[in-house]
């Protein structure tokens, strides 16, 4: 966020202390987690301006000042909802193992994401809406361990193209296409819901939804017989 709007936002106080610099307990931790969850329905739904740290504590049960014994500033919480839906995010990537079949672990990549989509769609929806901004706060985050991640697993894809388990598409297009048609059904849910009048909460919808994902994302990426 710009120098500015930190500096000209009165939400941004900072208290003296906090368990950030000091041991963590379970309590503590239980808060945090509180704190996370309603700062993402905040964030999603209003945006970083629009998000007010009284309405987020209220909504964690805390008050504003316990609120900030925990994250010190209004970009610190958001950076950290941001940076836990990230992880969230990279798991099942993490899964992909160049040991399994490679239709198995991509169909199991696919239908994790789409999981991802219907039980977690305000984390998608931040994601999304940090990134179309040019990701002021996770930049260095995406450059650093997400690139990383990626890198590891397009050379697995590699191996698998060059032993011939895997036609020879291009590794980085293939997880693109994966999370762009994946984390559709959590971004342009409402879209979603206007064409088709279901929604991934139906089960018939999401398995019909994940079997044609898995028809149109991997039957091009297996190998011809």
């Amino acid at each position: 966020m710009d120098e500015a709007m930190r500096v000209g936002d009165e939400e941004t106080a900072t208290p003296r202390n906090g368990p950030r610099n000091g041991p963590r307990t379970r309590a503590g931790e239980a808060n945090e987690e509180r704190i996370l969850d309603a700062a993402l329905d905040a964030f999603a739904s209003r945006g970083y301006h629009g998000a007010r740290i009284d309405a987020i504590a209220a909504a964690a049960g805390l008050s504003k000042p316990n609120l900030l014994y925990y994250f010190k500033t209004k970009d610190a919480l958001y950076l950290a909802v941001l940076r836990r839906t990230l992880e969230l995010w990279l798991e099942p990537l993490r899964e992909l193992d160049e040991a399994r079949d490679p239709r198995a672990a991509l169909e199991a990549y696919v239908a994790r994401k789409l999981a991802y989509s219907r039980d977690l769609p305000s984390a998608s929806k931040l994601f999304a809406l940090e990134i179309l901004q040019g990701a002021p706060l996770l930049g260095r985050v995406l450059d650093g361990p997400l690139k990383a991640l990626v890198d590891e697993k397009t050379a697995i894809l590699r191996g698998w193209i060059a032993a011939g388990r895997l036609a020879p598409v291009d590794p980085h297009t293939l997880i693109f296409a994966i999370w762009a048609t994946t984390q559709h059904y959590a971004d342009f849910s409402s879209q979603v819901a206007a064409v088709t009048g279901r929604t991934l909460a139906d089960e018939g919808f999401f398995e019909e939804t994940r079997e044609g994902l898995v028809r149109l994302l991997l039957d091009g990426a297996m190998p011809r017989g």
